[in-house]
């Protein structure tokens, strides 16, 4: 479909639900859509980031295939979100990353492994690198600090740059004249953390079939925690660095190496489960291309989360330098497709809470 048609078919989809209103107390979809009467393609693009495809409304919808009418709205608000990615991708000459995200996963995964192990395998004399490296500044043996700190900020601030220029488009064509307080960042946090549309109508998501549960909510915020407790690990270990002159490795029971450890294996859990409930779910609510999309950013996740695993269990073994090299090529390939996969969702879903918790306060005028 082109994005006039698929507009047209998401105006069509939803323009039924606003009649019937059978769905209303499901998600904060459906009260938003009904304020938003001619849905604009401002108003489709804000409504398909506040759904969150729990697929409750496609079992319980009298109108669904294989009814006339054929009402899906997880798949056709799932293909109205990956349109609106790549609408308000910035550069937008790279909204092509975003078209075979599995593809471009591996690639750019093996083109940035690729270019660190040839740059500690040209750099470091072979006695070194296949030795076993222990003790304070074994890591920066292989590879100096200034090199890993390059290879983390300028990929990560480039990125942040990218999404933050996506969010400013798509803000500006939502909601441009809204006056945000901290009451309703708090609300969308909350929203966040606890996935509340993730819940459906409360008691969960269709997650493989017509049958309810909160598998897919819990594996998403399993996820969360171990992208924080990541992100921890990196901050008490540069305050270990720099505050304390202490130089990694650190010993397995300091708190780098837990926080770590505890989040690299939150995360692998949760990518496996995740792939798991892909592989078994019903595809009658899955748009193919935003399924791609997810298993383009779980592949990326995987790789992170497994490479650094396994650099902390075979870091005092010759196998450390390749290792060291691997995984952050997998974290360079990572922060480079941030603003190029599907982990630009959570910055939109963001907004569209910020947005219905604003509404929420003030209603907003048909």
């Amino acid at each position: 479909m082109s994005v006039d048609e698929d507009r047209f078919e998401a105006r069509r989809v939803l323009g039924i639900c606003n009649a019937c209103g059978y769905c209303n107390g499901f998600c904060d979809l459906f009260e938003a859509a009904k304020r938003r009467p001619a849905l604009t393609a401002d108003d489709l693009s804000h409504l398909a980031n506040l759904c969150h495809g729990c697929r409750n409304c496609l079992y319980a919808c009298q109108y669904a295939p294989p009814h006339t009418f054929a009402v899906n709205v997880p798949r056709t608000l799932a293909r109205t979100r990956q349109r609106g990615y790549a609408e308000h991708v910035w550069p937008r000459a790279w909204s092509g990353l975003l078209v075979h995200p599995i593809l471009t996963a591996l690639l750019f995964n093996g083109g940035a492994i690729g270019l660190l192990v040839g740059m500690v395998w040209m750099t470091v004399p072979s006695e070194m690198l296949f030795a076993s490296q222990t003790g304070a500044g074994a890591f920066y043996r292989i590879l100096p600090w200034w090199v890993m700190m390059l290879i983390g900020i300028l990929p990560l601030g480039w990125s942040m740059l990218a999404i933050g220029m996506g969010l400013r488009r798509h803000w500006r064509a939502t909601r441009p004249d809204a006056r945000v307080s901290a009451r309703h960042l708090r609300s969308a946090m909350r929203d966040v953390l606890i996935l509340r549309n993730l819940s459906g109508g409360g008691p969960g998501c269709n997650d493989l079939d017509d049958r309810l549960s909160h598998r897919r909510r819990r594996l998403h915020q399993t996820l969360l925690a171990g992208l924080l407790l990541s992100f921890a690990a990196t901050v008490t270990a540069t305050l270990y660095h720099h505050a304390l002159g202490w130089q990694a490795p650190y010993p397995l029971l300091s708190a780098p190496v837990l926080l770590g450890a505890l989040g690299g294996i939150a995360m692998t859990i949760a990518v496996v489960g995740l792939v798991w409930l892909k592989w078994r779910e019903d595809r009658t609510p899955t748009d193919p291309e935003a399924r791609a999309a997810d298993l383009g950013l779980l592949t990326l996740l995987f790789l992170v989360a497994t490479t650094g695993l396994a650099l902390l269990v075979w870091r005092a073994t010759p196998a450390m330098g390749l290792l060291l090299a691997v995984h952050l090529g997998s974290v360079l390939a990572f922060f480079l497709l941030l603003p190029y996969c599907k982990f630009v969702h959570a910055g939109y879903r963001f907004l569209a809470l910020l947005i219905e918790a604003l509404e929420r306060e003030t209603p907003r005028c048909p």
